[in-house]
């Protein structure tokens, strides 16, 4: 943590903003589990204390009982990933600050110990996460604006602002965040493709209705709520039967060089992102390994095409089966040797623009940019 930081981690108590019953991240078994202050206030305060996610709702509230839901949908993030973005964003006493995704309202708390009350407008689409915060909020003595609506139109009123936080997942920067903001202003944001759920943190500065900036590390949010990809079914993809046009028996079969090695990496790998973004409107599913042989399917957004590749441990080759009007793994690997050749550069060199003319990324220089 940057140490200007440090008296507000001390001031703003995570422990404060939590409900009583919350999941935690356990390390042992790699999954959340149950934690209710009212039977184990021992294992919910070291969960508080604890430098991991906590999930706070699931299935935007439609979830009873204290079993994990389908899909966690408020959370309480790890507060070094918090303290990290908030550094990133660079905001000083007395600005103006936009925070996008109240969720427990710590992040609120922390921006408005730093900037001075009514200073910071925070918003929230959920009416019953944004009533708990604010109450919690009030509570503590922060006194941030608290308002319920889509964070992806920002919130004007209060406009226009120094700093835009985002604690939420994007695909796409909404313009209101950029007409909002100062010329100068900064936005940081996690953004990232469909291609995985992984996310970078990104930096853009505000200058004639354009925001551009570098990434700076890879991270995952929850993703906005009217950004999130809804995948069609496995089935939707691979027909049993024969058709010139993509079922299973119709896909067209061939063998690719890479190796299992070269192309599995870590969730939050440089690759993944670099591959989201040459490949675009496409989804990425890694498969468990079964009987020495593991598959990553491919699945195209804007139309029913598919890829599935067989990789075998310590194979040469991988087995290649594509169908539909485009072929996936044929742009995967081109988009892998692109980023080999290009030195396999990580997240650092890769940049994005946000204007009129729609989102443009880039490598090393923003003249060479492309649409993801």
């Amino acid at each position: 943590m940057a140490p200007d930081w440090a008296p507000t981690f001390a001031a703003v108590d995570r422990a404060a903003f939590l409900p009583e019953l919350m999941w935690a991240f356990d390390a042992g078994a790699q999954d959340v589990v149950a934690v209710d202050k009212a039977e184990d206030p021992d294992a919910w305060y070291a969960a508080a204390d604890s430098d991991f996610p906590i999930v706070t709702q699931w299935d935007d509230g439609e979830h009873t009982g204290s079993a994990p839901g389908r899909v966690s949908t408020s959370s309480s993030s790890m507060p070094s990933v918090v303290y990290a973005l908030l550094r990133d964003l660079a905001v000083d006493e007395g600005m103006s600050v936009l925070d996008v995704g109240t969720g427990t309202g710590e992040t609120a708390g922390a921006l408005t110990h730093r900037c001075g009350d009514r200073k910071v407008t925070t918003v929230e689409v959920d009416p019953s996460v944004s009533r708990h915060a604010g109450a919690r909020l009030d509570a503590a003595g922060w006194h941030p604006r608290v308002v319920v609506g889509d964070g992806a139109k920002g919130h004007a009123g209060n406009a226009p602002y120094d700093r835009v936080l985002a604690t939420v997942g994007l695909r796409e920067v909404p313009g209101a965040w950029i007409e909002q903001t100062r010329p100068g202003g900064l936005i940081v944001a996690p953004w990232g493709t469909h291609y995985t759920h992984a996310d970078a943190v990104v930096r853009l500065v505000v200058r004639n209705g354009t925001a551009s900036g570098r990434f700076a590390r890879p991270v995952e949010f929850m993703k906005l709520r009217t950004q999130r990809l809804s995948l069609p079914p496995h089935g939707a993809y691979v027909t049993t039967g024969r058709s010139a046009g993509g079922g299973d028996g119709g896909a067209d079969a061939s063998v690719t060089g890479i190796t299992e090695s070269e192309f599995i990496t870590p969730p939050y790998s440089a690759l993944r992102f670099a591959l989201g973004l040459r490949v675009p409107n496409c989804v990425q599913v890694v498969a468990d390994r079964c009987d020495g042989a593991r598959a990553v399917w491919f699945y195209g957004l804007t139309d029913r095409s598919w890829a599935c590749v067989v990789f075998r441990a310590g194979a040469a080759e991988a087995r290649v089966r594509q169908a539909g009007e485009r072929r996936l793994w044929d742009e995967v690997e081109a988009a892998y040797r692109w980023w080999v050749g290009h030195g396999r550069p990580d997240h650092a060199r890769f940049g994005l623009t946000v204007g009129p003319a729609g989102q443009r990324v880039w490598l090393d220089d923003p003249a060479d940019c492309w649409a993801p």
